[in-house]
C-alpha cells in the first residue's frame, strides 16, 4: 500500500530477549524509514527510549490523519491515557496484563472517542503475527478500515503554482464553477464522476449533524450512491497526485 501525505502513530515490540515485550509508541511520517532509525539506535535519529534495546519491530500503525498537528495530538494521547480527559474510562494496565495488549486497548478506546472517531483512519498491521481482535464492543467505526501488510509512504511531486482543473466545471451543489484542484470532490463511481466544491459536498453531507465539523458519509447529489467522506477525500488525492505529475512533467 502506498500512502501519499501520511502521518501515522505506531505502536513497536521490542524482541530483544533483555527487553522483550517492551512497546514504544510513536509519530512518523515515513515507517519504513522510523523503524530503521530506532533499530539503529539515538545517532541515526532513533528515540532515547528505544535506543540500545533493539530490535524493534513495527506491529501496528494508525494512519490516515489530516494534518502533522492531529497526529500528534492522538500521539501524545495514546503514550498518556491516563493524562488525556478523553480517556478517563480506560483505566490502568491490568496486572495480567501485557504492555502490548494495554498499548492496543488504550488505541481500541482512541478510535472510539471524540475527535478520532470521525475521522477517516486506517488501522494497519504491519506484522499480521501481532494483529489482535478487536474486543466486539470496542471494534472501530465501519468508516475506518482495517489493513494487513506494509505500507509505503510517498511523496507527491512539488508544483509550485496552486493547481488547476484540467476543465472548468461547475459545482453540482451550489452551481458555480470548480476552479482548483485543492478543492474539488468527485464522486469515485465510474459511471459519475460528478464534480463539486469539497466545502459544499462537506456541507451537504453533514446537513443533518450541524454541530459536527467532519463529515463521515453521505449520498452523491448526482448518483445518490452512499459515499464515505474518507473514500472522497482519498480519491480528490489520488487525483491531485496524478495532476500534479502531469504539471511536473511539463
Amino acid at each position: 500500500m502506498e500512502v501519499e501525505q501520511f502521518y501515522g502513530c505506531y505502536l513497536l515490540y521490542c524482541t530483544n530477549p533483555k527487553y522483550k515485550g517492551h512497546t514504544y509508541i510513536g509519530f512518523t511520517v515515513d515507517p519504513n524509514r522510523r523503524i530503521k532509525q530506532h533499530n539503529k539506535g539515538l545517532k541515526a535519529g532513533g528515540a532515547w527510549r528505544t535506543s540500545r534495546k533493539g530490535p524493534w519491530d513495527m506491529a501496528l500503525i494508525v494512519h490516515g490523519f489530516p494534518n502533522e498537528i492531529s497526529a500528534l495530538r492522538f500521539e501524545w494521547a495514546w503514550q498518556h491515557p491516563e493524562r488525556s480527559r478523553r480517556l478517563n474510562h480506560v483505566g490502568a494496565k491490568l496486572r495480567k496484563e501485557s504492555r502490548f495488549a494495554y498499548a492496543f486497548r488504550v488505541v481500541s478506546h482512541m478510535l472510539r472517542a471524540v475527535p478520532w472517531v470521525r475521522l477517516p483512519l486506517t488501522i494497519q498491521w504491519l506484522i499480521e503475527s501481532y494483529q489482535i481482535d478487536f474486543q466486539p464492543d470496542l471494534r472501530p467505526p465501519l468508516h475506518m478500515a482495517i489493513a494487513y501488510g506494509p505500507v509505503k509512504a510517498v511523496r507527491a511531486p512539488r508544483v509550485r503554482e496552486p493547481l488547476c482543473c484540467p476543465t472548468i466545471t461547475p459545482c453540482s451543489i451550489c452551481g458555480k464553477p470548480v476552479e482548483r484542484a485543492e478543492s474539488m470532490a468527485e464522486c469515485p463511481y465510474p459511471e459519475c464522476r460528478t464534480v463539486s466544491h469539497l466545502c459544499c459536498l462537506a456541507r451537504l453531507f453533514l446537513k443533518n449533524e450541524r454541530s459536527q465539523t467532519i463529515p463521515v458519509s453521505g449520498s452523491c447529489p448526482e448518483c445518490h450512491n452512499w459515499l464515505l467522506w474518507g473514500e472522497v477525500v482519498r480519491h480528490n488525492r489520488h487525483n491531485r497526485t496524478l495532476l500534479k505529475a502531469t504539471t511536473s512533467s511539463k
